[in-house]
Formats: structure tokens, sequence, C-alpha cells
């Protein structure tokens, strides 16, 4: 009996000490940062509503690393030096994954070895450009010109389009104070199209408020924005 207690305390000691170990490895370290961009224009979405996979061979478990990309297209992760596999699901953004040139997939292949910045090219169903906000009064008025960039069997059309407005400089339909819309079918021009609200009061009182537009494309989910921008009330 004496035998056993033994035993058990020495195994015990043993995980112990492996448990130990496993917590005293150190933290990662090497910065993984950049951008999701078309052409060098970074891709504005959602706040933390866009990801991607980063995935590390070797470890015992099929769990990907997720890193969530900020509302202007920026990301950041904090990684162990190592290789990796950059993947972005079809699920996720409002833009299809461009083929790496090394694997011919969507699958990119990245290795970190101190701090690496890396802009992340995707080709964006739509772009949102010249974007412009003009209040008066109160009245805020957005114009802007929305590209059709990808015309091939992949093309989709515009479901709807959002005029937002925010307190904090994060802005979207989660956070908006007031929001204006038009219905893809009622675009007369995709090259001139216009949306217009009151900016409500604001309590407690505040100088500025935030805006931007969303633009919805048909059958996926996430939004495509503009870069926010500050309304001097």
């Amino acid at each position: 009996m004496r035998t056993k207690i033994q035993y058990a305390i020495f195994i015990a000691l043993g995980i112990f000490s492996a448990s130990c170990k496993k917590d005293n490895y150190k933290a990662p370290s090497s910065t993984f940062n950049g951008r999701l961009v078309y052409q060098g224009e970074p891709i504005n979405v959602s706040y933390n509503d866009v990801y991607f996979e980063l995935w590390e061979s070797g470890w015992g478990t099929r769990t990907p690393i997720i890193v969530n990309v900020s509302q202007d297209g920026s990301f950041s992760a904090l990684l162990f030096n190592a290789a990796y596999k950059l993947l972005i699901p079809s699920s996720q953004g409002p833009f299809i994954s461009i083929p790496d040139k090394t694997t011919n997939t969507d699958t990119i292949p990245l290795t970190i070895s101190g701090s690496l910045r890396q802009d992340i090219e995707v080709m964006p169903y739509y772009m949102i450009r010249s974007p412009k906000f003009t209040a008066v009064a109160r009245k805020l008025t957005a114009t802007f010109s929305a590209e059709k960039i990808i015309k091939d069997v992949n093309a989709r059309d515009i479901d709807r389009v959002f005029l937002y407005v925010s307190k904090t400089q994060f802005v979207d339909n989660r956070n908006s104070i007031k929001t204006a819309e038009l219905a893809g079918g009622d675009i007369t021009n995709p090259a001139n199209i216009s949306l217009q609200l009151d900016i409500p009061d604001v309590q407690p009182a505040q100088a500025t408020v935030f805006a931007r537009i969303g633009l919805k494309i048909a059958g996926v989910e996430d939004l495509l924005f503009s870069p926010v921008q500050e309304i001097t009330l």
C-alpha cells in the first residue's frame, strides 16, 4: 500500500513538473501586421467581423490562430517564429481570395522570423470611389461611386447601400445612431449614388459625429465600407 502511495505521488509530481514546463513557455513576441488591400488600397470592413486563419504545423491540435481585421482593413497578431499557412475562409469579407503564386491555391505560405509587415491582396466585388460627406444644418448628404471590380461569372449585384452615423469612430450597423439606405434595384446610376439623413441630437452633446458608407453585395454577408469620416456639427 505504501508503495502504491509513493508511486502515485511520483506520477503527480511528474505531471506537475510537465505542467510547469508547459506554462513556462515564452509568450509569442514576433509581430505580423499589414492590411487587406486591392491594388494597394485598403479594404474597409466592419470591426472584428472579418478574419483570416493561420495554421501552424507540428502541434498536436489542428486549431487555427484567428486574426481579426480592423475596420480600416488593418490587422496585427503576436506569433511565435515559425512557418504558417494563411487562409481566408470563403465566407469572409466582401471579396474573393487571389490564388497564391507559389501554391496556386488560396493558401498563402508565411514564415515568421522576427516581425513581419505584409499586406494581403484580395479581389473585391466592388470598390467605393470618391466618397463625399456634406453636412448643412444637421442634414448629412453622402455621395459616391460604386465601381464594379469582378465582372466575370463570379460577379454579384449590389443588394443595398447604407449611410451610417455613429457617436464614436466605430461605425457600422451595430452602433449607428441613424441610418439611411437605398435598395440596389433603386440605384439608377452606380457612378453617382446619393444618400441623405438628418443627424439626431446626441446626449451628452458632442461637437462631432462619425459617418461612413456601407455597401451590401447580394449573397455576401460582410459589407464593404468607405473610410470613416468625422462630421462637424
